[in-house]
């Protein structure tokens, strides 16, 4: 059984930093990444990572995210710095199942960016 659970969120200060992980089991991975969706708004691609080591991320987070991974625990991070009240979202992990590429959804963590 497929599960991927994250942590680390929480409230943090504009400006702050904040490292959520996701821990994922039950099978082998390809691409790893991380949505977010903000109150009110379409659930949106905050970065991934292929097996490869390949990341991408999206506009708003480049230069301040950093996503990373390790294949053999099959945990997958997100180091978030520079943290903006605009960060303030659900954020969920994925994970795409290497044998047939259905992607898998953890429960999603809450981070909040507020004075």
């Amino acid at each position: 059984q497929v599960q991927l659970v994250e942590s680390g969120g929480g409230l943090v200060q504009p400006g702050g930093s904040l490292r959520l992980s996701c821990v994922a089991s039950g099978s082998i991975f390809s691409t790893m990444g991380w949505y977010r969706q903000a109150p009110g708004k379409q659930r949106v691609l905050v970065a991934d990572v292929t097996t490869a080591g390949t990341s991408n991320y999206a506009d708003s987070v480049k230069g301040r995210f950093t996503i990373s991974r390790d294949i053999a625990k099959n945990t997958l991070w997100l180091q978030m710095n520079s943290l903006q009240p605009e960060d303030t979202a659900v954020y969920y992990c994925y994970a795409v199942r290497w044998r047939d590429g259905l992607n898998y959804w953890g429960k999603g963590t809450l981070v909040t960016v507020s004075s």
